[in-house]
């Protein structure tokens, strides 16, 4: 289901789903009201909701959407790098947060990463939002940038000190990383971690 108030917007985001094998879009609105009834009825696997809808509050159609249609992954595309409001949507359930630079296979395979596994994605939000939601508690699933680009360079066979020059960032930070990542996708290897995000759509496979 997307609901954006721009309908060039969805007809863009509706071509490129549909011609995804495993992807449908069942439905569009462009309010958060309207998309609100559409959930209740189609019952969607997940919502792509534009964080950017003039004079509807964000956190209340998220609420409503996943009052609506409880098993529903909401992802909130095109959101405002406001590290607050990230932290507030990730604590209503929302199951990822897309800034309006993410392309569309960040778009495909965010899709397919939340509904494959239980972890949560921030993408291209500044380092301050970043910073916000890894210090607290209340979202210790969330897979952030910085992560899939490490899980990224793992699966090219990057050893952690040549990833952290290609990264500019010290090889304990590396370190630090995996052992993030390894916990937050249940895996006890680099290979074990690679396995589990390529199989989920989370990065690709190294050709």
């Amino acid at each position: 289901m997307l609901i954006d108030d721009h309908a060039l917007l969805r007809e863009v985001v509706c071509e490129a789903l549909n011609v995804e094998p495993d992807m449908v879009v069942v439905g569009v609105a462009a309010s958060g009201s309207t998309g609100i009834l559409h959930c209740d009825i189609k019952q969607p696997d997940v919502v792509l909701l534009d964080g950017n809808i003039p004079d509807e509050s964000l956190t209340e159609t998220v609420r409503a959407i996943r009052s609506a249609s409880p098993n529903a992954r909401v992802l909130i595309v095109s959101m405002p790098d406001d590290p607050a409001l990230v932290r507030q949507l990730l604590d209503c359930g929302v199951r990822g947060c897309l800034n309006k630079s993410a392309s569309r296979t960040d778009l495909v395979s965010s899709i397919r990463a939340v509904c494959a596994d239980n972890i949560r994605i921030v993408l291209h939000v500044s380092v301050e939002a970043l910073t916000h939601i890894a210090s607290t508690a209340d979202c210790p699933d969330v897979l952030t940038r910085r992560e899939m680009e490490i899980l990224t360079l793992v699966s090219k066979a990057m050893s952690n000190r040549q990833i952290s020059r290609r990264l500019t960032i010290a090889e304990g930070t590396v370190k630090r990383h995996l052992g993030t990542i390894f916990t937050k996708l249940g895996a006890r290897s680099r290979l074990e971690a690679v396995n589990k995000a390529v199989s989920i759509g989370l990065i690709a496979r190294a050709g």
